[in-house]
Formats: structure tokens, C-alpha cells, sequence
């Protein structure tokens, strides 16, 4: 979808703003476990829910989050917000963003010595990182799938000799993920790999 068009849609869907607040808020107060979570919760919200984005949309988004310094949700949100309504809706995206972590750090900073020594927080945690790992596990097979049932050899070999390099070799990967753009750059720039 172009900006004009995801414009349009914003302008089309009532009460916009606080949809975006509140489906901004809500990912990111659940956003736990790092960067590579925030990928299925933009995925069930935007693609399946609303309709904003499609799944290529979504992991452009994700991949531009990333390439910028600063927190992945952050910076996916403000994208997207400025996708859909430029600056005032990057602006209600950005403070929906910010808001649950500063929420939760405050009240924890308030009882540190308490949740620091609590075992029941620190289950809960393991607990969460649990369920993290699962959906980016979920998003990595359903990704795979897709690039299996097209039968696109290239991203296929990129990601295998990805995993291999990293988990097997130890290669650093900001090195990989380099070598992965320039592999883009060289074989991925046909019509197949744009849909």
C-alpha cells in the first residue's frame, strides 16, 4: 500500500487516533523478550484485525525498525503512525509507545528491592520469556513456510546458511546481517521476491 493509500484509510476508519493509540499501547505494553517479538503482535493487529498492512508491509516495517538506532517497537510504531497519518499520527504512536514501559519502570523503581527478590516475579519472567521465544519461533516457521511453498530457493539458502554460520561457527551477526544485505542486493531483486 502506498502512503496515500494507507492516508486514505486512516482518514476512512472512525476514531482512527485512538485505535492507533490504544493497538499501539497494547503491543507494546505485551512487546516482551526483545525486538523480534513485536512481529506477530503487528501481525495480528494490523494485518488480521484491521487491515492496515499486509504481511510484506509489516516485515519492511520491521526490517526499517531495526536498521535505525533505538528500541525496534519504537521505531516501528513511529513509521507506522507517520505511514498512516504523518506526524500527528507518528506523535500518537510514538507516546503509545513510551507509556507502558515508563508505567512499568516507574512502579518497579518505586518497589525494586521487593520485585528483585521476589521468586514469584522472577517465575513470571522465565514464564514470559518462554512465551517470547514461542511466538518468534511461530513467526520463523510460518516465514519459512511461505518462502517453502513458493519454492524460492534463494531466501531458503540464505536463511539455512544464516542459522548455520551463527549457531554452529559463531560468526558475529552484524557481520551476517551485512553479508545477508548484500546477498539481497545481488539475488533477490526479481519479480518473485517482490510479492
Amino acid at each position: 500500500m502506498s502512503n496515500e493509500e494507507m492516508k486514505s484509510v486512516a482518514a476512512a476508519c472512525p476514531n482512527f487516533y485512538w485505535k492507533l493509540f490504544q493497538s499501539t499501547f497494547l503491543i507494546s505494553a505485551f512487546t516482551v523478550g526483545g525486538g523480534f517479538v513485536i512481529i506477530p503482535l503487528l501481525r495480528a493487529k494490523y494485518v488480521d484485525e484491521y487491515g492496515w498492512l499486509n504481511d510484506k508491509e509489516t516485515l519492511n516495517l520491521v526490517s526499517i525498525a531495526q536498521s535505525m538506532p533505538g528500541v525496534v517497537a519504537v521505531n516501528a510504531s513511529i513509521i507506522l503512525g507517520y505511514r498512516m497519518a504523518g506526524i500527528p499520527g507518528a506523535l500518537t504512536a510514538l507516546a503509545a509507545t513510551i507509556l507502558p514501559p515508563l508505567i512499568t519502570l516507574s512502579a518497579i523503581s518505586c518497589a525494586y528491592d521487593w520485585f528483585a527478590s521476589n521468586p514469584y516475579v522472577r517465575y513470571a519472567l522465565k514464564g514470559m520469556q518462554c512465551g517470547a521465544t514461542a511466538l518468534i519461533v511461530n513467526v520463523a516457521i510460518d516465514l519459512l513456510q511461505k518462502q517453502w511453498w513458493k519454492k524460492l530457493i534463494w531466501p531458503l539458502a540464505i536463511i539455512a546458511g544464516t542459522f548455520v554460520a551463527n549457531f554452529f561457527f559463531g560468526i558475529n551477526i552484524m557481520l551476517l546481517v551485512v553479508i545477508d544485505g548484500i546477498l539481497g542486493l545481488m539475488f533477490l531483486r526479481g519479480a518473485e521476491y517482490g510479492k
